[in-house]
């Protein structure tokens, strides 16, 4: 007798639960569960609220206040909603735009889009009145769900707005959904390859493209992502991720819920590294995955004031981490962060895992049902390469269905998807992330990958962040130049950039060796990632014109101690 689609997944999660620090087992026989029809509200979150209740999510106020609520109370409150939904004119294959924070409704309404058999499409708080503008015409929009402070940002249209909080003229009130009929029915089954999620990516190279995932493609391929964070039923996993972008879906949504683990949300209105600290300590956070942006801010303060007896795990995803920040975490804490590497078009398909060691700086090894290997321009096998996942037969559930494109889907094809990142592989199978293909470039003849500068950049104690991007340059065509972000109270000048230039020096070959150096705020996409596009298109257009930055500083203009041979 066939497994139901329910107990299919069960199996595969309970798999992975079971050999969660024998990687060598998971990689070898683990099997994507093979479903027709399946839906995530109705078919695992439903079922658990029914047989195996307990707290779901956990959300912090700003003010501290505490929301708790159990599965069957999201469960509950999301059939209302549907049914609510229904009323105004939601319908199977509709587009419903969310746009809230992290407050209760938010996860109330994904469930309920995914019982409609909706399309929803997850944006940031921090969108521009432009951004909404192009997410409503290239999303063709139906329905929008968001929060009372956000609704001046939309422009009028053709869809339903749907207010959280204060009431708005012309939107209809999301609490009116409390008076909507208790029981929910589906009007039909849900096929597994029915579309689910729209996202639009954070753009950090070019205009975000639309990237459509299943009822199958985020929600079950997010077992990697269970697997790779080392959640166990009973966790409370806190993830710090605007609401909207890819990374709240891994570790806000899904990768908990398949665990079955309690999700911990800060609702606050800009990150708060004491306050995040605060809260590991007091909530008794077990699993803890944050952005290099934030792992940085944090190490900023004396880690060892909020060492924790409940936590367990350390990740971290949207970039590659830097040594220096792993080493000053374990230092602290006793738990060495692991890396995570994925994409909004796939769940976590590169990590270290838990209960393996972990090669400094290194990305991991290929997560259990994602095959994956090196590529070179002309598509051979190299030890260095452009990451890239086997499809056909090998085609792992935690891929997109492709991109849309005026209105159609672009489905991947061919033998691999190819990512676009390049990594390199030792002789142990471990991946070393280099940078995106658009990053690396050619000083010298030499190849240059940003990422290795600014591990070593970072690791002085001036420096908080840095991007290097290729300087123009007529007699080695490009040199390495490093925009720089220090930490506060630390001055700007002649005397911080030789020190700079000093500590680069003693860890980087002649070849790599930072040329130019500017103080300067790092441009990023509204998810937090360094923008090195916009920063290498400023230096490319100065350099066009001859100018220099108001605080650059040219290695070959500072008098440098003279180096020991």
């Amino acid at each position: 007798m066939a497994l139901s689609s329910t107990d299919a997944l069960k199996a595969a999660r309970d798999f992975l639960l079971l050999h969660r620090e024998d990687y060598a087992t998971a990689r070898r026989d683990f099997r994507w569960p093979r479903l027709e029809r399946f839906n995530f509200a109705l078919d695992w979150f439903d079922v658990i609220a029914r047989e195996r209740d307990r707290e779901a999510l956990r959300v912090i106020d700003q003010d501290g206040a505490v929301v708790s609520l159990r599965f069957s109370d999201l469960a509950r409150q999301s059939d209302r909603l549907a049914n609510y939904l229904r009323l105004l004119g939601v319908r199977r294959g509709d587009t419903v735009l969310l746009m809230l924070g992290n407050v209760a409704p938010l996860w109330i309404s994904i469930l309920a889009v995914a019982k409609l058999g909706a399309v929803m499409i997850p944006a940031s708080p921090f969108l521009s009145a432009d951004d909404l503008k192009d997410r409503l015409e290239r999303g063709a929009v139906r329905t929008v769900i968001a929060g009372a402070a956000y609704t001046n940002r939309f422009p009028a249209g053709a869809w339903t707005g749907v207010v959280v909080g204060a009431d708005v003229p012309g939107w209809q009130q999301f609490g009116d959904a409390t008076k909507a009929d208790a029981d929910f029915l589906p009007d039909g089954a849900t096929n597994a390859t029915d579309p689910w999620i729209l996202y639009f990516t954070s753009g950090t190279t070019s205009k975000p493209k639309l990237v459509l995932h299943s009822h199958v493609s985020y929600p079950i391929g997010h077992l990697s992502t269970m697997y790779w964070i080392g959640l166990k039923p009973g966790d409370v996993h806190l993830n710090i991720s605007s609401p909207g972008w890819a990374k709240h879906a891994w570790s806000s949504l899904f990768a908990p819920w398949l665990a079955e683990a309690t999700i911990l949300a800060l609702n606050h209105a800009r990150f708060d590294a004491v306050a995040t600290l605060d809260a590991i300590l007091r909530e008794r956070v077990t699993t803890f995955c944050a952005p290099p942006t934030v792992w940085r801010m944090l190490i900023q303060h004396d880690l060892t004031a909020w060492k924790s007896n409940s936590l367990r795990e350390l990740v971290g995803a949207g970039e590659p981490l830097n040594p220096e920040v792993i080493n000053r975490v374990r230092d602290a804490w006793g738990i060495t962060i692991r890396d995570g590497f994925g994409q909004t078009e796939s769940a976590v398909m590169i990590a270290n895992t838990p209960g393996q060691s972990v090669v400094a700086g290194a990305v991991g090894r290929p997560l259990p049902g994602f095959d994956v290997d090196l590529l070179d321009g002309d598509g051979n096998p190299a030890d260095e390469g452009e990451i890239s996942v086997r499809l056909g037969a090998a085609r792992p559930i935690g891929l997109m269905q492709g991109y849309l494109i005026h209105g159609l889907v672009q489905p991947i094809d061919g033998r691999f998807y190819r990512t676009g990142d390049v990594a390199v592989q030792d002789a142990n199978g471990v991946y070393t992330y280099v940078g995106r293909a658009d990053d690396v470039f050619k000083s010298s003849d030499y190849r240059i990958s940003p990422f290795e500068l600014e591990s070593v950049l970072i690791e002085h104690p001036l420096v908080a962040e840095a991007a290097v991007v290729p300087s123009p340059d007529p007699l080695r065509l490009a040199v390495p130049k490093a925009f720089i972000a220090l930490i506060p109270g630390a001055l700007p000048d002649a005397d911080t950039a030789r020190s700079i230039y000093v500590h680069a020096r003693k860890a980087l070959g002649p070849f790599k060796r930072i040329r130019r150096l500017e103080f300067h705020d790092l441009p990023k996409t509204i998810s937090g990632k360094i923008r090195r596009v916009a920063l290498r298109q400023l230096e490319a257009e100065r350099r066009a014109i001859n100018q220099r930055g108001a605080l650059e500083w040219i290695e070959d203009e500072l008098t440098l101690p003279e180096e020991t041979p």
